[in-house]
């Protein structure tokens, strides 16, 4: 006996949308764009985070023999009459006793300054104050340099140390580490800056000093030339007058 069981058959229609199968296209086009930039960007993160180290030796950045901080001899017999001045270009020395210990001294002139004219006094004054600027430069530049010269001996230290982290080869830095490394470079790069600039301003210091002595030189051998032509005719006058006198008055010895 035989069974047989009958299905339904149905008729399938295919429906095409014009619309949908755009935007299907647009989609799985902008889907395929969308990957391959995730894919070009995750290739260029993983290059960007290759070190350096990867495609070459960072040895060749290194500096093989910096030149060191030169030093002045205060301790050898060499420089017996400057030792302190020595050390103080060393270190620094802000009372400025270095300097004035090797500088030739000045008269004290509040006892009879006072009793000159008041052109001489103005004329000294003037004087008085050039040496004033002087020895305020030159110890304020004394105690920069001195102070330059000690903090930079350290300063090469950290420079050094900067450099074997920088050019260590290893992989296993992390991003923070490298940060740190670019973080201490500009800071040294700011002190160095600071550096130069306070040798700056001691060097303006100087200039003004030698100005203003060049300006007093100039403004007394001016004053000479006016007061000779001011006072041209009565000097004339009183050479002539005691020529004649002297003149009058000479007898053979």
């Amino acid at each position: 006996m035989l069974f047989g069981i009958a299905a339904p058959s149905h008729a399938q229609w295919v429906v095409y949308d014009p619309a949908v199968t755009y935007r299907n296209s647009v989609t799985a086009v902008l889907k395929e764009v969308l990957v391959r930039l995730q894919q070009q960007q995750h290739s260029e993160l993983r290059r960007m985070a290759h070190r350096l180290s990867m495609f070459t030796s960072l040895a060749k950045y290194r500096v093989p023999d910096p030149p060191r901080w030169r030093t002045h001899d205060f301790e050898g017999p060499a420089f017996l009459f400057a030792r302190d001045y020595h050390a103080a270009l060393n270190y620094g020395d802000r009372s400025g006793r270095s300097y004035l210990g090797i500088s030739h001294p000045l008269i004290d002139p509040t006892s009879g300054i006072g009793r000159l004219p008041a052109v001489a006094r103005r004329a000294l004054s003037s004087h008085l104050a050039t040496i004033d600027l002087t020895d305020a430069a030159v110890i304020a530049a004394t105690h920069d340099t001195g102070q330059l010269r000690y903090n930079g001996r350290r300063e090469l230290a950290a420079i050094e140390g900067l450099e074997r982290d920088v050019t260590n080869d290893s992989l296993e830095q992390s991003t923070t580490a490298v940060l740190d490394k670019i973080s201490g470079a500009g800071l040294i790069g700011a002190r160095q800056r600071q550096a130069r600039i306070q040798l700056l301003d001691g060097v303006v210091e100087q200039l003004l000093v030698e100005n203003k002595r060049a300006r007093d030189t100039e403004a007394a051998a001016m004053n000479m030339q006016l007061t000779a032509w001011r006072d041209r005719a009565a000097a004339n006058q009183a050479f002539v007058a005691g020529t004649g006198d002297a003149l009058r008055t000479w007898r053979q010895p």
